[in-house]
């Protein structure tokens, strides 16, 4: 069997089929891709035809797309299962999933993260104006998101699903900024949930650090 993960050190969405291929126990080969550089591999392109990552390619099958990749990960390999079986806690993570993806990823990565702990760690100011937007932006999302989560151990129920990996990712960058744990911290479920989160051992193993270029 070959499997290799095509992507950048420190995208989220990397790091969130990182955390899913940890917990199935998969072994895999990482190939890296910076969708920044201004000449992106073209055999990357052949794989990714918008030149973002991450890429799976799984014996020869090439997939795109974060959320198509971790559902495909967890059907195709042993290990825990991932996605509830009930109807309605399926539908809760794919509802998690899609709010990250549309109303979370930028202000709490590309705005809070970027803006408060990315730029001051290269030696360059942030951009008070966007930091400040991202903020609001966070606390609307965190409130519908705290909305969302289940009375219980994990964001759809007892057991751990792709909506806490897909969250979780995020959530370990803006957490890095203070501003955005106070935000975080006055969310008793979401507060709980990632201190219990940020423990396992899946989330320390793929720790990327801070990042070098843009995140």
């Amino acid at each position: 069997m070959s499997l290799f993960l095509h992507g950048y050190r420190y995208s989220v969405y990397v790091r969130i089929v990182r955390l899913v291929l940890a917990e199935k126990g998969a072994a895999y080969e990482r190939v890296e891709v910076n969708p920044f550089a201004a000449d992106v591999p073209a055999e990357y392109l052949r794989l990714h035809p918008f030149g973002r990552v991450p890429a799976l390619v799984h014996d020869g099958f090439a997939l795109y797309e974060t959320g198509a990749i971790t559902r495909y990960v967890d059907r195709a390999f042993p290990g825990p299962a991932l996605q509830p079986e009930d109807p309605k806690r399926l539908a809760r993570m794919d509802q998690i999933m899609g709010v990250v993806d549309a109303y979370a990823y930028w202000p709490l990565v590309r705005q809070v993260f970027v803006h408060d702990v990315v730029r001051p760690h290269m030696g360059t100011a942030g951009d008070a104006a966007e930091l400040e937007k991202g903020l609001a932006a966070s606390a609307k999302v965190l409130d519908a998101l705290e909305t969302l989560a289940a009375a219980d151990s994990w964001l759809t129920g007892p057991d751990i699903s792709l909506a806490d990996f897909h969250l979780g990712a995020m959530v370990a960058y803006f957490a890095q900024s203070p501003r955005g744990t106070q935000l975080l911290t006055a969310q008793p479920r979401l507060s709980t949930w990632w201190q219990r989160f940020k423990a396992r051992p899946s989330v320390v193993a793929t720790d990327p650090g801070l990042p070098v270029t843009q995140a």
